[in-house]
């Protein structure tokens, strides 16, 4: 019989599934960008930049030298920055993840299905769609089953309360 989670737990469960739908969102949208950009590096051998001497934005080559990729471009390297903001919010992600995992007390493998959400492209926006929709069903069932039981004991102490 597998684990239920407890009931004083649904009110946590539901905090728990909205930042899990977010750092999902955040990461799936930075994993996007993050494809992106290794495609302009490695394919056509482009960075991005922010307030170099090219401008607010531009792209700038990256050269092949004998240690590796070598940046040409001045200013802030956006393309760095891509990298290390979904590497946080990878972070922040598997924190929701393992929260909701071990608040609806689920097996480990739904868990790490879950963190792959967060490194193949487009997986966090259904994972996301279908496990935010699991959960609040799940939720809104125990917590609807639970007014049911909570009035029927109610209405038998009222019933023996006039006896």
């Amino acid at each position: 019989m597998p684990l239920e989670p407890k009931s004083a737990d649904l009110p946590r469960i539901r905090g728990a599934l909205k930042l899990y739908q977010v750092a999902s969102v955040i990461t799936g949208v930075m994993l996007l960008l993050l494809c992106a950009e290794m495609i302009m590096k490695y394919a056509f051998h482009l960075e991005l930049f922010a307030f170099g001497d090219q401008g607010v934005l531009a792209f700038a080559p990256v050269i092949e030298t004998a240690a590796g990729l070598e940046s040409t471009g001045t200013g802030a390297n956006l393309s760095t920055g891509i990298l290390i903001a979904h590497g946080w919010f990878y972070v922040v992600y598997l924190f929701s993840d393992f929260r909701l995992w071990s608040l609806m007390r689920w097996p480990f493998s739904r868990f790490i299905i879950i963190a792959l959400g967060g490194i193949v492209p487009f997986l966090s926006f259904f994972l996301e769609a279908r496990i935010g929709r699991e959960v609040r069903d799940y939720v809104d069932h125990r917590e609807a089953d639970g007014a049911a039981t909570s009035d029927r004991t109610d209405s038998s102490d009222t019933v023996e309360a006039q006896q």
